[in-house]
This record gives structure tokens, C-alpha cells and sequence, in this order.
């Protein structure tokens, strides 16, 4: 932006804050008419930006318009819409937080194409994914049909906007378009059946009649006359020179087909649009009781087609149209003489509210960049226009509440009742003025059925005719309740349920706008906002006209001579460090060419260099600030006095550049030679090496079964080296790794020795490493190994399984058996069933183990003791059953019999009895049978068959039969 200083004098100043005489309304307006004269329609207020329309279509607008501002600093390059979009795009992503672009201005000032080339930047320059191109259209095709429903051709506009819109658009992580939705404001809903002298219905009517099928129209029972129509007539301006009705028709039937209207939703719309001309053509009669009858039959055969007209619910006789769902919210000028209705009094209560929220925000972001970069703030005098905020919308004593109650109250009350009671009410507020309240002078310009407002732009009068009627302008629930129940899936959508359905008085237009103001300033509230201020050059839409008193009123009311003021009211310009650092560095030699340093301290040399003065600027914590426009101009001023000697200096450095370029450029073919030289000799002697180890390695190949000789030996070599590497890299991980190398042959001897010490190694490492309870629980599982192993079916289960102290917690033995115990500690138990000699009957027992004994316990009773130096064997079956037989002798006195017992871990009991007895107890492993001592002389026998599950039962001969699984086939 700095680089145009210097022809200021011609194109003026690209921003306005370095305006020198910024308090100047002439010096505003005259750098607006030198840019618009040199088609420069952008300048910025600080981070606002100003568009003046230029009514033609200019040549800043394409692709590679949109990459030059692209991820651009936003004072890098000249004013452009294109900068405030991707600047804020830019913060959105960085900051995390939501931002939004506030687009105001009259009608004809360009706010629409404003908001077309936002999105139009947005939908180029954004990530977007296959799936997402699909949103991309939405957003952009959504402009023509809000347009076509929306817009219409005015006095001073061939396509205004007749409702306000607050477009959101939300991105993902990656800063894509992933949504977005549209809230409409209603204010003008009139024009559907009223249009002024020289202006149109909305664009939507003209197009279905200029554009659609001949068989389409037919159907609707519509012809290709505008003429023929009464609500597009009233204004005598069917054809616009500027408008292709029949282009834009084919637009938006594209468009809506892209944004998601079915066939059917189109074809429901299309019968509204009809509806709603055969409505305007719908005659009413007296008839012959002096009833009111519609006399125009045709017309409403066609609109009874939309669904809404039933037996229940004759049209009333003052049946009306109303545009539903469109709304309208626009800023126009506020010409004082001119007398104004209801709706201009909505337009600039909401001018007033975006006007107090436009200075508060700018005041708060100007007291968070100085506090940010620890510059003092110094308090600024502005008007506040709350008091005029509050004359409007305070509750019971603001302009709204009183037409509100005015509307409600019992008797007759008028637009005069209306007025006498505002200045009843309002009579002493310095901003509100009546014929009654004025003073002489005042008197003359304000009638008895006016009230005057003093806005922050100026003086309004504002005519009472009409204003409870249009207040209470709100459709009867009769008419709500036969939308809703239109087979029109259109309609049926218009009014929720629950608002025809509730008997509450529904609120007046007023209130409704301005609770509908109020939630889009709470909207606005929650953002980031920048702005961009529309401007009209003259009403007669003509390219390069420039109406200076026509820009006068719109830049008061805009308010951006109080936004210029604020801007200024400390430092007129600052930037970071480093990029004026950059541009300035040159005027300084302490900073010339490179600054080594702190960028702080290298813009303190700097300006110190150029003599600047400590009331002219401030050094913040990353930006320099400098107060006043001429301080920045003298330093432009001095650069471009510096560029001469500066191309100078660099021509000649060039210059020598290029001389030492000539001279590097030969040296460096030396160079190049002599290295391209070398790594050919050294790529011919790896070459030459390389061949004569192959030629060894075959010959020792060919040689490999002989005694070692000269002809071998480098392959024996190598076979030797290649094992003990191996070795080296791959040694056996563990010690029940058993891997090892194929040595050569003459390396068997040593491999074997190798191995041997390797695996001695890995044990004793292990060994070490081991706690003692795994040694014990290791020692355990390799007597059960020695035991079991190929031998009992279920062996190969129990293996990973861990051996445990005791199978019985020490809460289930017996007191009286531990003290009968006395010193003799119960080293493992576990729960067992002991078959009887007799009958086998089945009875639960406790198996204790101590050091020296093995005993049987019921309850508190000791039933047998077995020492294990009197016990002969153990006897299991090698099936998956958990029986075993411990046989004693039949000669000790001491011992009934021999004793078969079945638990669930029958290895681990039989490995326990083996450890405590030091393995001197011997187990047999009997196939089919296992024979025990029942008594002196006789015996018992337990027989083993497998099954699918295991089973026991009494055999014949006195036989205990048992069924056991069979696990390992």
C-alpha cells in the first residue's frame, strides 16, 4: 500500500487515516472522487473497507486476481474485496473463532455484487474435495434464486434487494465449505401487490412469463403478456433494458435444481407463482343480496390447483395476497425533507442499531490492538447513539412500546390518538420533535400529523397515516390454518403448527422486527466482524458520474466520518516491525542492506536514523506506530528521493555480480572437470578390484573340496568369516531357541564347541535371572514332566497352567485339625471326593499336605493318615479323569486300605506328593484298569473306557466304572 503513496496527489490515499485533515468532510470526500476518477472503487478506513459502485464491469475480478490476494497481508496490496475476504477467512482459521463480514449501504450502492464476489473468492480459493464441489454450486447458485424471489428493479436499482439476508457459511478443520444456511429480515412486503411508478414486481414473475415453456404456461394458465396482469402493470415498467428475463429464467431453473428442489417442490412452486398472478386478476362483485362474490371464476380454478381453498374456508371478502417468505431489510438514505411511513422508520431504527454496534466494535478492537502491543489508550470522544436506540425500543417508554399499546387498548384508537400519546410520553427527549412540541421555526417543516427523530444522520419526519394499521398487519388464523392444510408441500412448510394452533395474541410488526434486530445483533455480537461500506456515485446508474452531494449524505449516514475519527484518534498508521523494516531499511545505513538483530531494535536505529520525533510515534511489542500521516509521507517521500542512488548502487553491484558470476562459471568447469576425473579413475579401479575378487571366489568355489591352497584359500576365508558373522548377528535368542548355522566343514568342531557354550551361557544367564518362586514352580513342572509327559491324556492342558500354593484358602480349614497338627504346617490342600471300599460311595474330603504326611479330613475329623515313607505307589489312569489310588501297605495296622480319591487337578496333587516325598514315591500310569486293596486279601478294581464325557458309575463284578473324554486323539 506505502508503494502508491507517492502518487497521492493524483489517485489520493488508499486508506483514509492518512488522510492529513481526516476531521475534513471535504478532504474525505475529495480522495473518494480522485480514486472512483481513476477507478480505484476500494479504500480502507483502517480494516474497513469503502466500495464506491462504479456501474460497469471492471477488469479485478478474475482468478488471478483472487491468487494475488491470496494468503496475502492485508496492507501488502492495493484495497479489494478480494483482501477483506481472505484476510478474514485467514483469522478465522488462525484464531479459532467465528468471524462475519457486515456489508451495508443504500439501494444501487453494490452491496449485492459485494456479497457475490465474497463467495465467489471463497469457492476458487478453498480447499474443496470432490464431495464438497457439490456445496461449492450450492453456495453460488443460491445468489440467483434469493434474487429472482427477492430482488426487483427500483428507481434506483434494476436489482434491489427487498430483504436484508445474513448469509453463514461454515468450514471444517481444513478450511473447506462444508455448510452453510441464509436468515432473511422482512420489512417489504407490499410490492407483491404494489409497485411505485417505474419500478417492478419481484424478477420471479417477469421470468416465469419471458422464459418458460409454452407448455408450461399452459398448464398454469398463464400467457406470455406481462400486460395481462394487474399486480405487474401497476408500476409501467414490464421490460428493463438491463434485465434478460428469459436468461435469468434459465438460471434459476438450473439453480434450484442444484441447490436440492425436487421436481415436485418445483412444480408446487411454479403453481404459487401462478396463484399468486390469477389472485391479482380475482375480481369481487355485489350480488343479489348484497354479498360480496367472486365474479372472475377462471382465475380461481387456477388457484385453487396450489391446494389451499376447501369447503371449510371460503375466502373472506377482503381476501388479500401477502409475500410469505421473503424478507427484506435494506439501508436507504435519509433525505429530511422527504416524508416517511412505517417501514423507513424500521429501516432506520436498524440503521441506528448496526450504526451503535459498528463504533462499539470498532472502539473495542482499536482498545485491543494498543493493549496487545502495550500502547497507552487514550479515551475517545464519539456520539453514543444509544439515547436514540433507547427512544425507539426501551421497554414501556420507547416509540415501539407505545405503538404497541396504542394498537392493544380498548375504544378507538388512531394514528392521531397514537401521536398525542407519544408526546405525552416522549415530549421532553431532545431527539424527538412534534408540530405541537417545535419551536417557530421548526414548526413550519413538521405537520400536525408528523413526528420528527433526530438520527445520527439526521433529521426523519415521519408521517403517523397508517402506522397501528400496518402494525397490526398480521394474517387472520383462518388463513394460516388453510395453508397449513394445503397439499402443497411448499405451503404446508410456511407456518409452523404451533403458531396456528396457539391462541395467544400473535405479536405486532414492530415487535417482530425488532426481536428479529435483536437476535441478529446477538448473532453479530458473537463474532469478528469487518466491514464494508457501500457507496452509490449518482441515481441515474451512470459509470463515472460522481453526485458529490449525493456521497455527502451517504458517508454521514454511514457514519464513516465517526469511524475515520475514532481510527485516528491515536496513531494514524502502524505495521510490524519486520515489514516496515523491509521497505524502509534502505534509508538508513546502520540497517542497510541486512539488519542482524532484534527487529525492535533495528526499527529504533532506523527511525532514530530518520529523526523522528518521540510525540510522532510508539514502539509496540511486534508494531511501530506512528501518530501523524505526514510523518509516514516523509519517509515515503525520502524513499522514493533514495531509489535513483539505490538502482544505481544495485546496477553496479549487478554488474559486479555478473563479472564474478563469469569468473565462478569458469572455475567452476575446472572444478567440474577435474572431479569428473577423479570419480571416473576411482569408479575404474572399484571396477578393476571387483573383478579380481570374483574371479577368486569362483576359483575357490571350483577348489572348495580340496586341502586349503593358494587357489581356495580367500573362499575358505570368506566361508569362515560369512559363519561367524552369522553368528554374531543372528545368535539364539532364548534357551529354547535351537537355531544354529550349517557350519563349513572345516568348521564343525569349532561350531559344535561354539554351540555348546553358547547354550551354557543363555542357562546360566537365565538361571540367574529367575526368582524363586518360579524355580519352585519350574522344578514342580519338570517332576510333573517326568511323570506325566506321554503318558496321561491330559497332560498337555495342565502345562501352561501355574501350579498354586494351596487350592484351599486358610479360611476353610479346620481350627481343631490345625491344632491337633500341632508344629507340623499344612504345606498345599485341596478339596477331594473319597469313594468308600464298599459300594464306592462318594464322600467330600480335604487332601492336606505337610512335610512329612499326606491326611484325609471331614469336617474336624481326622479320618486317615498316610506317611510318605509308608507309601508304596500311586496308581492314575492315562485318560483325562482326575482318579488316583494311593496304595499302603496292607501289613501296618495303622492304614484301612488303599485310597481312591478324584479331584480336578490330580497332576498337580500327584506332582506335590511326588516333590514332598522327594520323588521316592513311584506313579503308575494304567491304561484300562487300576486294581487296589479293599481289605486283607482282597482287592478292587477301578475300569477306564473313554466316552463323550466323564462319568461314574458301579460296574459289573463289584467294579467302579469310569468314563473319561478323550483329549488328545
Amino acid at each position: 500500500m506505502e508503494s502508491t503513496l507517492t502518487a497521492r496527489d493524483r489517485v489520493g490515499v488508499q486508506d483514509f487515516v492518512l488522510l492529513e485533515n481526516y476531521t475534513s468532510e471535504a478532504a474525505f470526500i475529495e480522495n473518494l472522487r480522485r480514486r472512483f476518477g481513476e477507478n480505484l472503487i476500494y479504500t480502507y478506513i483502517g480494516s474497513v473497507l469503502v466500495s464506491v459502485n462504479p456501474n460497469k464491469n471492471l477488469e479485478i475480478y478474475s482468478k488471478a486476481h483472487m491468487e494475488r490476494y491470496r494468503g496475502v497481508s492485508f496492507y501488502e496490496i492495493s484495497p479489494h474485496i478480494y483482501a477483506v475476504s481472505d484476510n478474514t477467512y485467514r483469522a478465522m482459521r488462525t484464531e479459532r473463532r467465528d468471524h462475519c463480514i457486515l456489508i451495508s449501504g443504500e439501494s444501487g450502492a453494490g452491496k449485492t455484487e459485494a456479497s457475490k464476489k465474497i463467495l465467489q473468492y471463497y469457492a476458487t480459493t478453498c480447499p474443496v474435495t470432490d464431495n464438497m464441489s457439490t456445496l461449492r454450486d450450492r453456495l453460488l447458485q443460491s445468489n440467483p434464486v434469493l434474487e429472482a424471489f427477492g430482488n426487483a428493479k427500483t428507481l434506483r436499482n434494476d436489482n434491489s434487494s427487498r430483504f436484508g439476508k445474513y448469509m453463514d457459511v461454515q468450514f471444517d478443520f481444513r478450511g473447506a465449505p462444508i455448510g452453510g444456511h441464509i436468515l432473511n429480515y422482512l420489512l417489504e412486503k407490499s410490492r407483491v401487490v404494489h409497485q411505485n411508478h417505474g419500478e417492478r414486481n419481484f424478477h420471479i414473475f417477469y421470468q416465469l412469463l419471458e422464459g418458460g415453456e409454452q407448455d408450461l404456461l399452459s398448464k398454469l394458465g398463464l400467457e406470455r403478456n406481462a400486460q395481462k396482469y394487474q399486480y405487474l402493470v401497476k408500476g409501467c415498467c414490464p421490460r428493463v433494458s438491463s434485465i434478460n428475463d428469459k436468461n435469468d429464467w434459465k438460471t434459476v431453473r438450473k439453480a434450484l435444481t442444484v441447490i436440492g428442489f425436487h421436481e415436485d417442490e418445483v412444480e408446487d412452486l411454479l403453481n404459487i407463482i401462478a396463484s399468486v398472478l390469477h389472485l391479482g386478476n380475482t375480481q369481487f362483485g355485489e350480488g343479489e343480496n348484497g354479498e360480496n362474490q367472486i365474479t372472475t371464476e377462471p382465475q380461481l380454478k387456477y388457484v385453487s390447483k396450489v391446494g389451499t381453498m376447501n369447503e371449510q374456508y371460503p375466502p373472506p371478502p377482503n381476501t388479500h395476497t401477502t409475500h410469505t417468505h421473503y424478507k427484506v431489510l435494506d439501508t436507504r438514505k435519509l433525505p429530511s425533507a422527504t416524508k416517511h411511513g412505517f417501514e423507513q422508520f424500521c429501516i432506520n431504527y436498524c440503521n441506528e442499531k448496526l450504526q451503535q454496534l459498528f463504533i462499539e466494535l470498532t472502539l473495542k478492537s482499536e482498545q485491543e490492538e494498543y493493549e496487545a502491543e502495550g500502547i497507552t489508550w487514550e479515551l475517545v470522544k464519539y456520539f453514543d447513539n444509544k439515547i436514540i436506540c433507547d427512544l425507539v425500543e426501551e421497554k414501556h417508554k420507547g416509540l415501539i412500546s407505545i405503538l404497541d399499546e396504542e394498537c392493544l387498548r380498548p375504544g378507538e384508537p388512531s394514528d392521531i390518538s397514537f401521536l398525542e400519546k407519544l408526546e405525552d410520553t416522549l415530549g421532553g427527549h431532545a431527539h424527538f420533535v412534534t408540530h405541537k412540541l417545535a419551536n417557530g421555526k421548526t414548526r413550519k417543516v413538521v405537520s400536525r400529523e408528523e413526528f420528527k427523530l433526530i438520527h445520527y444522520a439526521g433529521e426523519v419526519n415521519y408521517s403517523v397515516n397508517g402506522f397501528l394499521d400496518k402494525n397490526n398487519d398480521l394474517l387472520y388464523r383462518n388463513l394460516k390454518e388453510v395453508i397449513c392444510q394445503s397439499d402443497s408441500q411448499v405451503l404446508s412448510q410456511c407456518f409452523h403448527r404451533e403458531e396456528v394452533t396457539d391462541q395467544k395474541r400473535p405479536e405486532t410488526a414492530a415487535t417482530q422486527f425488532k426481536n428479529s434486530l435483536a437476535k441478529l445483533i446477538e448473532i453479530l455480537r458473537s463474532k469478528e466482524p469487518s466491514y464494508v461500506r457501500c457507496i452509490k456515485p449518482n441515481d441515474a446508474k451512470q459509470s463515472g458520474r460522481f453526485d458529490e452531494a449525493l456521497v455527502r449524505h451517504q458517508v454521514k449516514y454511514l457514519g464513516l466520518m465517526e469511524n475515520l475519527r475514532v481510527r485516528r484518534a491515536g496513531f494514524a498508521y502502524r505495521r510490524h516491525y519486520e515489514t516496515f523494516l523491509q521497505r524502509y531499511k534502505s534509508l538508513c545505513p546502520g540497517t542497510w542492506p541486512n539488519w542482524q538483530g532484534r527487529l525492535a531494535d533495528g526499527v529504533a536505529t532506523l527511525v532514530q536514523h530518520l529523526g523522528y520525533h518521540p510525540e510522532e510515534y510508539k514502539l509496540g511489542k511486534t508494531k511501530i506506530f506512528i501518530r501523524f500521516p505526514k510523518t509516514l509521507f516523509s519517509t515515503e517521500d525520502a524513499l522514493e528521493a533514495r531509489r535513483p542512488a539505490l538502482v544505481l548502487t544495485l546496477q553496479t553491484s549487478w554488474r559486479g555480480y555478473r563479472e564474478r558470476a563469469k569468473y565462478l562459471r569458469i572455475r567452476q568447469a575446472v572444478i567440474q572437470s577435474a572431479w569428473r576425473g577423479m570419480k571416473s579413475r576411482q569408479r575404474a579401479r572399484c571396477r578393476r578390484h571387483a573383478v579380481d575378487i570374483i574371479r577368486k571366489f569362483i576359483k575357490g568355489f571350483i577348489y572348495r573340496r580340496y586341502e586349503r591352497c593358494p587357489e581356495n584359500e580367500y573362499f575358505l576365508d570368506h566361508q569362515r568369516f560369512s559363519f561367524l558373522m552369522t553368528l554374531v548377528r543372528n545368535p539364539p535368542k532364548s534357551v529354547l531357541d535351537k537355531s544354529w548355522p550349517i557350519p563349513p566343514p572345516s568348521l564343525t568342531e569349532v561350531s559344535a564347541h561354539l554351540c555348546r557354550l553358547c547354550m551354557q551361557n543363555m542357562m546360566r544367564a537365565y538361571c540367574r535371572r529367575i526368582q524363586p518362586e518360579w524355580k519352585k514352580q519350574m522344578e514342580q513342572k519338570v517332576v510333573a514332566s517326568q511323570i506325566f509327559k506321554d503318558q496321561k491324556d491330559s497332560y498337555p492342558q495342565s502345562v501352561p497352567k501355574l501350579f498354586v500354593a494351596s487350592r484351599l484358602n486358610s479360611e476353610e480349614f479346620n481350627l481343631k485339625v490345625i491344632q491337633t497338627l500341632g508344629n507340623d504346617k499344612v504345606k498345599y490342600g485341596i478339596a477331594v471326593t473319597k469313594y468308600d471300599r464298599r459300594g464306592y460311595k462318594a464322600r467330600p474330603r480335604q487332601l492336606l499336605l505337610t512335610s512329612s504326611f499326606a491326611m484325609l479330613v471331614a469336617e474336624a475329623k481326622l479320618k486317615q493318615r498316610i506317611d510318605y515313607a509308608s507309601l508304596r505307589s500311586i496308581s492314575v489312569s492315562s485318560l483325562s479323569d482326575g482318579f488316583m489310588v494311593l496304595h499302603v501297605p496292607s501289613e501296618d495296622n495303622m492304614q484301612k486300605s488303599d485310597v481312591v480319591l478324584q479331584c480336578d487337578h490330580v497332576i498337580e496333587v500327584v506332582t506335590k506328593l511326588a516333590t514332598m516325598a522327594d520323588k521316592k514315591i513311584k506313579v503308575n500310569m494304567s491304561q484300562e484298569r487300576i486294581k487296589f486293596a479293599v481289605a486283607r486279601g482282597k482287592e478292587g478294581v477301578i475300569d477306564f473306557t473313554s466316552g463323550p464325557e466323564l462319568k461314574v458309575a458301579n460296574g459289573k463284578k463289584g467294579h467302579l466304572l469310569v468314563t473319561a473324554p478323550k483329549l488328545n486323539p
